[in-house]
């Protein structure tokens, strides 16, 4: 038994040797985001994710006052990550009019099923967020990948109250969708194809 102990502390040991100060960070906000997506947002302690991370309890709050902060951390995290691959998806679709467009829709519902535990927490998290101004930046950041592209598609010098309506139509419905497929609750059961004519069809809808 002694043994054992010692053993599990060495591999502790060694596993926080492995992490300096930025990387145990990093490593702690990867390690809750897979503890999110198996558990949900309150299905973990900070202990757990310590363990998980291979670092002691108390590794975690040199870096986070409490529990709430690294979840938090971990929201931003997605929505950076989303941002990002927004971004990429409708830069590389640019070759027609409407391909950006149909390009974010698709690429939003995929992050959505590929993280549901942190897309369900990164809007849960933006309840009250114009109080917290991070929160705000990163979520206006993403809205303002939607903006450009419609601003693309858009005449020129149509009204910004115009872009950003339409910015808001094309979200309600891919947001709409997006929660629908992570639930189970979409009856369609639709395949990539027919999603991606979907997208197309309220693309066409939307920005007539």
């Amino acid at each position: 038994m002694a043994e054992q102990k010692k053993l599990e502390q060495d591999d502790m040991t060694a596993a926080r040797a492995q992490y300096h100060h930025g990387d145990l960070r990093a490593h702690l906000i990867e390690t809750v985001r897979i503890l999110v997506e198996e558990k949900g947002a309150d299905g973990f302690s900070i202990s757990e994710a310590a363990r998980r991370a291979g670092v002691s309890s108390a590794a975690p709050y040199k870096h986070f006052h409490d529990r709430n902060e690294i979840v938090r951390a971990v929201a931003l995290a997605g929505i950076d990550r989303m941002r990002d691959q927004m971004d990429e998806v409708a830069l590389a679709a640019r070759g027609t009019r409407l391909g950006p467009i149909v390009a974010l829709g698709t690429q939003y519902s995929e992050f959505a099923r590929a993280e549901p535990g942190v897309f369900r927490l990164m809007f849960g998290l933006t309840k009250g967020h114009e109080k917290d101004d991070e929160i705000k930046a990163r979520g206006d950041a993403c809205a303002d990948v939607v903006r450009r592209e419609v601003r693309l598609v858009m005449p020129e010098g149509t009204p910004d109250m115009e872009i950003a309506r339409r910015a808001h139509m094309l979200h309600m419905f891919v947001h709409g969708h997006a929660f629908l497929e992570i639930d189970g609750k979409n009856d369609l059961d639709l395949t990539a194809e027919q999603e991606h004519a979907l997208m197309v069809d309220i693309a066409e809808r939307i920005m007539a």
